[in-house]
């Protein structure tokens, strides 16, 4: 089987970094990612919002640099999540991230007022601990 994901898209929320109980650092993040296409003469966008975790160093860099409206590249696999609440089983699917490559904002823009010369690192590779 094979299973990977790659999604251009912008975060929705700033990341939310947290740690397991052995110390890996752990981001969550949702993008928003566009689909544009053509209906008769008329064309239409859809918006389709999508969960992202990254462990590791790369948590860290995605907390510390990326914010609401940051457009990424995020490359990773899916993976759906389930659990039960109240008596009713629930799911969800989600993108694991083996990379997330933070990309430019239109038009220049560079992370918030004061952020312009902060640049975010190299680092695309880095897996989960599990």
């Amino acid at each position: 089987m094979y299973n990977k994901i790659i999604l251009i898209g912008n975060l929705t929320k700033d990341p939310e970094l947290r740690y397991t109980p052995q110390g890996t650092p752990v981001a969550s993040f949702r993008i928003a990612v566009n689909y544009r296409y053509k209906q008769s003469d008329e064309t239409k966008q859809e918006t389709m919002f999508i969960d992202n975790v990254v462990f590791g160093k790369q948590a860290e860099s995605c907390s510390k640099y990326l914010n609401k409206g940051s457009a990424v590249l995020v490359e990773g696999r899916l993976q759906e999540r389930r659990w039960e609440s109240n008596g009713q089983q629930k799911s969800k699917f989600e993108v694991i991230a083996q990379s997330v490559r933070f990309l430019s904002r239109r038009g220049g823009q560079e992370g918030a007022a004061g952020e312009g010369d902060m640049l975010p690192p190299e680092e695309t590779t880095d897996l989960e601990p599990f």
